[in-house]
């Protein structure tokens, strides 16, 4: 996404959400919201096979010696 169309969006889902955006906020929204479309392209580039299927599910383990997750 080009900067416009990320304030474009940042726009119209605050505006959907009737949430307000202050302008202090706002600047750290959109680099967010670029962070993230940056990192949607990088998966979004990356083609699928018929084989390839999501994963069933995320578990995060602690680091060893720091108890139980």
């Amino acid at each position: 996404m080009t900067p416009p169309e990320i304030e474009a969006y940042v726009d119209a889902a605050a505006a959907a959400l009737n949430l307000p955006l202050s302008a202090a906020h706002r600047p750290g929204v959109l680099h967010y919201a670029a962070l993230a479309a940056g990192m949607a392209d990088l998966i979004a580039a990356h083609p699928l096979t018929i084989g390839d299927e999501p994963a069933e599910a995320f578990v995060p383990i602690s680091p060893a010696g720091h108890g139980a997750a």
